[in-house]
This record gives C-alpha cells, structure tokens and sequence, in this order.
C-alpha cells in the first residue's frame, strides 16, 4: 500500500465560521500540501476523506446575541415619525420628522456611520425642502434618497417629490407630470421596476382622513399615474415579493390595528406598465410644478450653503391640501389586478399585531416582524417572527430575551439592501445607575445591530424567486421544466451516470452503507480513525472496509464547486489521481451533497435529497468543507420545515455544526412536541449522550404535563400554556400526549390566571 500524506484542512475562512481542530494545522491564504513518496500500486486504493468534527468541538457558549453599542457625535432628538433609511457604505440617513420635546419639526440631514458609531449633521445644498414629518424616504439607484409627501408644521400635507444625492449631498426637485396625488403623511413608499408606489396615509384640512388609495410615479419619465382604490392603511408596511405588492400593518379607518396581509397582483396588468394620462377625469391634473414660492424656517446651517432665492426654501411649489374636490373624483376606480387578503385568527406563532411596537420588514421571500418592548405588552411576549410568503405560515425565529436588553426602547428599524442585516435605532429608558450622566431618553443613542444570517436567513440574492402557478419556469432547452436553472439542470442529468453510458464521469466516490451507519459517534470517530495509521495519518481506506455503492461524477465539476476537492487536485498528489475517494457519511448524505455540487441546490428531490435527515447531514458537510452558501442554504430550509419527523436529528446535526441558534430552535420544538417526538425513528437513532443533552434542554424546574392536565391549561396542538384551556381546575387523567412545561411558563402561569393568552 503506497504512503499518503496527512489531510489537508479546509483554507482560512473570510466568513468569520469556526475551524475544527483535529485534521491537520491551519495556514493562512492557499493551502500548502507536502508531496510524499507514492507506490506505483497506489491506484488499487480509496482516498478516505477526513471525518465528521467530533461532538463538543463545536463549544460556543450561549450562541450568537445581538449587543447595543452607544452612538457618539451630533445624536438626533427622538424623532416622531422621521425617516430613517439604510444606504451604501454602512451608513444610515435620517430626515425630518418631529421632536416630542420642544415641538418642532425639522429637515435636517443626519447621517450615522455604522463603523464609528458616529452621528454628524450632513452639510446640504441645492433646493432644500421644507420642514416634514410622516414622510417617506426611498433609496434608489443606490445613491439617491426620493422623498415624498409629509406634513409640514402648519398641518398641510404635501405631495412633492424632492430627490438627495447621497454622493454630492445636493437637493434636486424633479419636473413631474400628471395627476398629481393627494397630499399625505403615515404612508408606505416601495420602488419596483423604476416606479415609486404610494399606498395610503392619512390626509385632511380639519378632519384626518384615511386614504385608501393607490398610485406610482414613472421613475423614468417623471409621471404620475391615476389614482386606484386599494385599501385604508397609514402606519402600514408595503414591499413588492413575486410580481405582488403586499400590505401589513397600521391602523384602518376604524383606528383599529389590524391582523390581516393584503395584496395586489402586478403582473400581467398594463396598468402598472406604463403610465395612462388621458383619462377625462385626470386632465385637470395633468400639471407639472406649480408657480407657488415659500419659505420654512430652517437655522441649523449657515446660509452660504443655500442656492435657492430665499436662502432656505421650502419646496412648497407642489404642496396639495387634499380634500376630494381637488381632484374632482369622489371615488376612483378599484385597482387592477387581483386584490386579496387574509386574516390571521390565531397561532402558536403568531404574533398579535394590536399590542407592542412593530417594525415589519422584508428579507429573503419572508416578511419579518421585529415585535419590540413596550408599555402595551409583556416582554415574554416580544420576539422576531417571519411569516414566509410562499407558505403563509407564522413561525418564531428568537424569543425577546434572546434579542432585547430591558431598559430600551426601539423607535426606527433600518436593513440593507441585501436583507441580511438590520439596525434597530432607540435610546435607554433607565436613568443612569450612579443617578448623573447625560438623560440618553431624548436622543436616538444606542443601535442594536441585528444579524439575520444567524437566524437561518439566506438574503434577498440567495432567496429563490416564487415559480408561477401554471408551473415551473423553463430551465432549458434540454429540461423544458424544472426548479433548477438551466445549467444545473442539465448538469443534473448527468449525475451519477455509470461511464458506459456516455455520460464522460470519471471518479466515483462512496459513502457508509445505510446499515452500517452508527449513532454513537465516538464509535463514529474510532472506526474511521482505525483504517489509517496513528502515526502518519495515512488517508486510505482499509481494503476491507464495507462501503456504498459507487456514485459516479466528474471530476472537472467537483474541483469547480468543491473548494476542498479543488485545493486537493491542485496539490497534484499522485495518490490521490486514483479516481476513487470515500467520504466517511451516510450514502444518502453524500449523495445529496454531491447532487448540490451539480444543481446549487437542495430542493427536495426524491431520490437525491429525499428528507430533511439528508439536509441535516449537509449542514455538517458545509461545516467541515467551510461552504458558507451551502451552510446558509440548509440553515433556512432546516428552519422552516421543521417538523416532528426529523426535529431530533436536526437538533442533533445543529449541534455537530456549531449552529446554536438552530441547535436551539430545535430543541425548544422537541420539549414543545415531546410526546411526538419520543415516538419518532429519528429520536431513537440518537446516542445515549445525545438523548442525556437532549433531556438536559428542559428547565431545571420543568416538568411532563400530559392528559388531561394538559387539556385544562391549554398547550394541546403545540400552542403556548394557557392558550385554549378548558377550565383553570388541573386535573388528573392519564398521560397519552405529553409536552415539557418550563418553570418560567409555570410561574407566569400561576401569576396570570385570569389573564391567557390574547387572539387576534
């Protein structure tokens, strides 16, 4: 048998995850491999892989956890209804609004570097707006703030246009043209395909008015659409996912916050395509800039910096007070497209919308609910939720605790284009603990920075788009159908594909045999361990060695889209060139794994990745081979379809990767469904070490309720205690389902008793 070099270890990561120790030193940059003498026979052996990352390797206390910093420089006051808007270069852009202290509206520029934790007033030119608050502030082009709308200081509603370059800090108000909407505040303001659309507000000379209406201004011609009618909202959150524009949040007409998600169809209306100025009921509006000229007081900067006549002007030329006869429409036509909405009753995930503070945001294909402490809800009751647009199901990604300090207050939420980050921007509520100090209540002090990758979200570039629902999108010319692009589908088709057959494979690889597949997994590392020698760490596999059957790939592929297989092959070992490798994880894990390295994709597959065990195995792949994308792939898909079936495994898998958070989640969906759980093939796969860690997930003061004591104070279905009790007498019955209550629910439970859990 020829002589082989020790393994390689994975290269340095510039992702920031962890290494596991114990398959050879580390270097920095490219990966150096020693090439050692071969034997002329070495192409009658396996190249054996290294193996799993052994159990406690992984050792990351209490997992990842969002910190408060405190900001420096030229804090703004708290601000009523300012926008605060995320832009390039980690910096976040604040304008207007309202200060609740000295009554005061403003429009002076703030900027906040993320990296200096520094606040400064932006030195701005050009034509400077006037003073607003409950406006909109959009990024667009990447470089460029479209303001539009508010309410100045003299309760008009405007209806203006202004555009911010980021870049020059010079203020520029476009020539617009058509029906130019009602005045409004409190609306929502989203940019798709070059169109701005405005959805609601609040409106009104003497009485507030909610507005039901929708309309867009054609970014590429300046134009304003008709108005349609869509729904009442103001204070609502308004984003475009899937050729769909939806609607959460904010208060109806009735005043009432609502727990309801609408939206409207897009596609395959020409209505949103180009803009229709030729209606009869629009040409008194078919307008540009009116002739008007005004001013706003504005003293926070010398007037050297201001190029418009009266030194600070406000731009007032296009202010519109509304009321319906200024626009001679006493109802406008219902919007085009399709219309929905649905109500959302009740949930174990559900977060009611009617109490708390809530800053609903867009990522990755799911709406996500930051659900902060407030005066008006209990902090047990403040997490971040995602609702996943596909599936319309509610489901909790980190409870309060895991992300609020007490003694803050959030009042803005901002998150990058990429929607993988987010800032939640407040001040501290506690005064000072030595009873001096400066009163950080009044000011937006402290950022509480938010990474949305560790709760198993992938980012808008990674989220795949939704499919149509006639089917799925031609992927190529050869696959007239598939989920796939066009290049992994045709790739796939040549997957695992004997040599005979044409289809050019020309290395096999192996995997352990289903039968042989061991729980214990210090078992695991022994026996893996065993077919090399101690001393030299040879990477061949024992000739006796009962392995799976051979799966069939190309070699060119793999040294592409595996960067461990790539370094390796560039290594130019001879022992390696034997075309044979077996990589020491379950046949049907491998395989999955490999089937990734063809189609960049873990869609269920039946017979490639048929389960979410398959996926589990991946995770631990990705951490070995340091494959973030694929990492973040399997952290996402574990996370949302998170079932019974496979909850221990992926509990268990987590934990061998290094994911706490998901380590986490999975273990609390484990104690929730425990009567389920312990029921299921996956849960008695585990080692006795990893059902003695699983049992230790409970509260110290936990303990199994099951029956009919179960009944009585709620819990059946996986709801919370104390949702859909029938009495609050706890009696005794036999226990057929049982769920793990912990000592914080019991305590709460007891203390509430006349309070449960609120529905919407």
């Amino acid at each position: 048998m020829a002589y082989l070099p020790s393994t390689p270890t994975v290269g340095t990561s510039n992702t920031g995850l962890p290494h596991h120790q114990g398959f050879g030193p580390t270097t920095q940059g490219h990966q150096s491999i020693t090439i050692t003498p071969t034997s002329t026979t070495s192409s009658n052996n396996t190249f054996l892989m290294p193996t799993s990352p052994q159990k406690g390797r992984h050792a990351s206390g209490d997992g990842y956890r969002p910190k408060i910093a405190r900001t420096i420089g030229q804090r703004p006051a708290c601000l009523v209804n300012a926008s605060v808007t995320y832009c390039e270069d980690d910096q976040i852009y604040a304008f207007g609004g309202f200060d609740q202290y000295t009554d005061e509206v403003y429009n002076h520029v703030l900027k906040l570097d993320l990296g200096s934790l520094q606040w400064s007033l932006v030195d701005n030119y050009g034509d400077i707006p006037g003073v607003r608050m409950g406006h909109t502030a959009t990024l667009y082009q990447g470089d460029k703030l479209l303001i539009y709308g508010g309410e100045n200081e003299h309760r008009m509603y405007l209806s203006d246009v202004v555009i911010f370059d980021l870049k020059t800090a010079h203020w520029t108000q476009p020539n617009v043209s058509g029906a130019i909407p009602k005045g409004r505040a409190r609306h929502a303001a989203v940019i798709h395909e070059d169109k701005l659309f405005i959805v609601g507000g609040i409106t009104g000379h003497t009485d507030t008015v909610v507005l039901d209406d929708i309309c867009y201004l054609d970014l590429k011609t300046w134009t304003w659409s008709r108005t349609w009618k869509f729904v009442g909202r103001f204070d609502h959150a308004a984003w475009i996912w899937g050729g769909r524009l939806w609607l959460i949040g904010g208060l109806g007409q009735d005043m009432e916050r609502g727990g309801e998600i609408m939206w409207l169809d897009l596609k395959g209306n020409p209505a949103f395509d180009t803009v229709l100025v030729s209606g009869p009921s629009d040409r008194k509006n078919l307008t540009g800039r009116h002739g008007q000229n005004g001013r706003s007081r504005y003293s926070n900067q010398p007037q050297v910096l201001a190029t418009g006549l009266s030194g600070y002007a406000a731009n007032s030329s296009s202010v519109q007070i509304s009321s319906s006869a200024s626009h001679g429409i006493v109802s406008p036509p219902v919007a085009p497209g399709s219309i929905s909405s649905l109500k959302f009753v009740s949930g174990p995930n559900l977060p009611s919308q009617a109490s708390g503070s809530h800053f609903h945001m867009y990522s990755s294909g799911m709406l996500l609910d930051f659900v902060t402490p407030a005066s008006t809800i209990r902090p047990s009751d403040c997490n971040l939720s995602a609702l996943g647009l596909d599936t319309l199901r509610w489901q909790t990604l980190a409870e309060g605790a895991d992300i609020f300090n007490p003694g803050y207050r959030w009042h803005y939420c901002a998150m990058n284009q990429e929607g993988t980050k987010a800032w939640l921007l407040g001040c501290a509520t506690d005064p000072p603990a030595n009873g001096g100090g400066e009163n950080f209540e009044e000011y937006l002090s402290d950022v509480l920075p938010i990474d949305l990758r560790k709760f198993g979200l992938l980012g808008n570039s990674l989220a795949p788009e939704p499919l149509p629902e006639n089917g799925k999108m031609p992927a190529s010319d050869r696959h007239a159908s598939s989920s796939l692009t066009g290049l992994g589908a045709d790739l796939a088709g040549m997957f695992d594909q004997p040599p005979e057959t044409g289809s050019g494979t020309d290395f096999t690889i192996t995997g352990e045999p289903n039968e042989q597949i061991l729980s214990e997994e210090e078992d695991d590392v022994s026996i893996h361990s065993s077919s090399r020698d101690p001393a030299d760490q040879e990477n061949w596999l024992s000739p006796n060695a009962n392995t799976s059957v051979s799966i069939y790939v190309h070699k060119l592929i793999l040294q592409a889209r595996w960067p461990h297989f790539g370094r390796l092959y560039a290594a130019q070992m001879a022992e390696f060139h034997t075309k044979r490798m077996h990589i020491p994880e379950p046949y049907p894990v491998v395989r999955a794994f490999l089937y990734y390295l063809y189609t960049d994709s873990i869609a269920r597959h039946p017979q490639y990745c048929a389960d979410l065990g398959d996926v589990a195995g991946m995770l631990v792949m990705a951490n070995i081979y340091d494959m973030p994308r694929l990492r973040l792939l399997c952290v996402n898909q574990l996370s949302r379809e998170l079932g019974v079936e496979y909850a221990a495994v992926v509990w268990e898998r987590a934990g061998t990767a290094g994911e706490e958070w998901l380590r986490k989640r999975a273990a609390g969906f484990c104690l929730t469904h425990w009567g389920r759980v312990v029921r299921t093939p996956a849960f008695r796969k585990l080692s006795r070490q990893s059902l003695m860690e699983l049992c230790e997930e409970v509260d110290t003061e936990g303990r199994v309720v099951g029956g009919e004591e179960l009944e009585v104070i709620g819990g059946l279905g996986g709801t919370k205690f104390g949702a859909g009790g029938s009495e609050r007498d706890v009696g005794k019955g036999r226990s057929s389902s049982a769920g793990i209550q912990l000592g914080e629910e019991m305590e709460d439970g007891e203390a509430e008793d006349d309070e449960g859990m609120e529905m919407n």
